[in-house]
């Protein structure tokens, strides 16, 4: 049996990238691990309402932003408060698309992910 655990992203500026969940979506850390050399960091984020995290990984050698190609993946939210995510959302300056049709959004976070925001 297998169960779903987290989903990766890299990320440039770890501090920014926390500050954005936290606004974004109200994640905060529930697990790091630093190496002992200091080279990178993971922090694991959680919503506080399933076990499923985001694995942020920070590297400190790395100076340049992720090349995410065609950025053809991306991590949903379902938004119980969606017109209300929406308009924080369009405040913060981060919706990049819009599906009416589909009744869908997505926000960009400071590196560049995609994250889907459903009803």
């Amino acid at each position: 049996m297998v169960a779903f655990n987290h989903f990766n992203f890299n990320v440039l500026d770890l501090e920014k990238s926390l500050a954005f969940y936290k606004e974004a979506l109200g994640l905060a850390p529930v697990r790091e691990k630093e190496a002992e050399d200091g080279s990178f960091k993971l922090v694991y984020l959680g919503d506080g309402q399933s076990e499923f995290t985001l694995e942020l990984t920070w590297l400190r050698d790395r100076t340049e932003p992720y090349n995410l190609g065609e950025c053809e993946f991306h991590l949903a939210f379902r938004a119980e408060n969606y017109e209300e995510m929406f308009r924080k959302h369009q405040e913060m300056g981060c919706v990049v698309f819009v599906n009416e049709a589909m009744g869908i959004y997505f926000i960009t976070d400071p590196d560049g992910y995609w994250i889907e925001i459903i009803p």
